[in-house]
This record gives C-alpha cells, structure tokens and sequence, in this order.
C-alpha cells in the first residue's frame, strides 16, 4: 500500500512538473510573440500620433498619444481632394489588377517547372535564375519600355514589368513539386487535363502559399512609385505614393525659398501623415486577408 501511495504522488509529481514546462513553453511563445507584434504595432501607432501633433510638441519627442493635436498636416495634404482621390484610384487599380495578373502568370509557370515531363524545365530555370543574379540594367530597362513596348505613359507600366519575381516563383515551383506524384498520376489516368490539375488539384493543395505570396506581391505593387517617376507624364496616372512624394518636395523647396517668411509649414507632421495615408489601406488590407490566409493554412494542414 505504501509503494502504491509513493508511485501515485510520483506521477503526480511528474504529470504537474510536465503541465508546468509545458505552460511555461507556451506563455514563453506568446511572450515572444507580443513582443514581435509590439516592434511592428508601436512605431505605427507613434507614427499616427506625430501626425496628428504640433510641430512644437514634436520638438520636445515622441509619444503614443499626441500632446497637442493639430490636424494642419491632413488639411495641407486635403487642399486638393481631387487630385488626392484620383492617386488612390490609380494606386488600388494597381494593385488589385497586378496581384490577380501576377498570380495568373507565375502560377501556371511554377507548375510547369515543377513538371519532370516539361522538356524545357531546365532552360526556363536557368533562365530564372539568371535574372535573380544578373540584371540588365536601368538604361536597358527604360529604352526597352519607352521605345519598344511604348508603354510610357501608360498605367500598365506599373503592372507589367513586374508580374514575375523569379524567388517567387522558385518558392511556388518548391511547393508544386512537393506534391505527391499518385494524385497527378490518378487525375490524369481519370482523363483529367493539366489545366483542369492545375485549377481544381494544385492550386487548391497550395492555396497557404499562394495566399501568403499574394499579401506580398500586393504590398509591392502598392508601394510602388519608381516607374511613374520614369515613365509616367500626365497627372492622371499618378500613383498616391509620387503625388505625396512630388507634394514633400514641393513643399521642401517652398520653405527653403529666401523670399518666404513668416509662414509656417507642419513639415514633420506632414511626413508622418504621408505614412498613416500610404500605411493605414494596407494595413486594413492585410487585416482582412489575414482570415483567409489562416484558413488556408488550417485546410492545408488538414489535408495533409
């Protein structure tokens, strides 16, 4: 009886020091986790609170919360609406129709390198992997889209020379070739094409991936502005990041004028309103997306 009471209070004993490595591991995690989400939430957050601050407050720091709110940097930014609104348009037209149309181009082309029976695999590997290494260079770049393709002036030329990232379509070759071979091979054998594997076999088993690479190539066709600088001429098509990029610099140079006194201008406070403007729709975006991508992850590993 009295081993019996021992045995029972030493699996106790080891069930509790068990339950408490494992809840430590697990409150370690989330500390870690809350800490990695504070380094990218806090500056964020001291970025929407320096925009809505005075210049004099910002002189004395930063804080989360502004200490005297200002809203003169979102008036200076409003004063032309139309123009504001317009570089939005051109902004999410961008990158809408430049995710949805890079997935469509380097998808199937992933797939297709991932096929042992793709005669020219190798060359198009290759040939990936040579642009990631070596680049033509800017002035190649622009005589080839200004004087061959003409495509300067155009909103497609902040879509198109950017549909294909050769990591990323090295990653989504990874994934495709990581699929087990029977599935193919019983799809075919069951007359099934490879555009029909592709759509209702392939994409679905990789849909994490592609979800997680889809919220990437977004944020870069968002935050795209170089080409309009290059290329592009009319107002029109300006994207929201040049509008404010041309507005700052308009401003920089308004203030740096000798003959200009006696006016003052939130030129911190403009900057970081620049930020929460370009920042905050993404932000929102990949806020939405996030579910669905967390639900593909859940499916995938289901399936699996």
């Amino acid at each position: 009886m009295q081993s019996t009471k021992t045995l029972s209070a030493s699996n106790k004993l080891g069930y509790n020091r068990d339950r408490f490595i494992k809840d430590f591991n697990r409150a370690l995690m989330h500390g870690i986790a809350i800490l990695i989400s504070l380094t990218a939430i806090v500056p964020f957050i001291v970025s929407i609170s320096a925009s809505f601050s005075t210049e004099k407050a910002l002189a004395k720091g930063y804080s989360l919360w502004p200490k005297e709110i200002s809203l003169a940097a979102y008036q200076l930014i409003w004063r032309a609406p139309q123009e504001l609104s317009r570089s939005y348009g051109v902004t999410f037209f961008v990158t809408v129709v430049g995710t949805i149309l890079s997935l469509m181009v380097m998808v199937p082309f992933a797939y297709a390198l991932s096929r042992d029976d793709f005669k020219p695999r190798r060359f198009f590997s290759l040939y990936l992997f040579v642009t990631m290494v070596f680049s033509g260079g800017l002035v190649p770049w622009y005589l080839l889209i200004r004087q061959y393709l003409h495509m300067n002036d155009t909103i497609w030329v902040m879509i198109v020379p950017f549909l294909v990232g050769g990591f990323t379509v090295i990653i989504l070759r990874s994934n495709f070739a990581g699929m087990p071979s029977e599935i193919i091979d019983s799809a075919k054998i069951d007359g099934a094409g490879e555009w029909r594997i592709l759509i209702q076999i392939a994409t679905p088993m990789t849909a994490p991936t592609i979800a997680a690479l889809g919220i990437f190539i977004a944020l870069g066709f968002w935050n795209t502005y170089f080409p309009a600088l290059l290329f592009i001429d009319n107002r029109k098509l300006y994207p929201l990041q040049y509008t404010l990029y041309i507005l700052q610099t308009n401003l920089e140079m308004f203030i740096k004028n000798p003959n200009v006194t006696g006016i003052t201008i939130p030129v911190v406070s403009l900057r970081y309103a620049m930020v929460v403007l370009i920042g905050a729709p993404i932000v929102f975006f990949t806020l939405y997306f996030q579910k669905y991508f967390v639900k593909g992850v859940y499916l995938g590993g289901m399936k699996e």
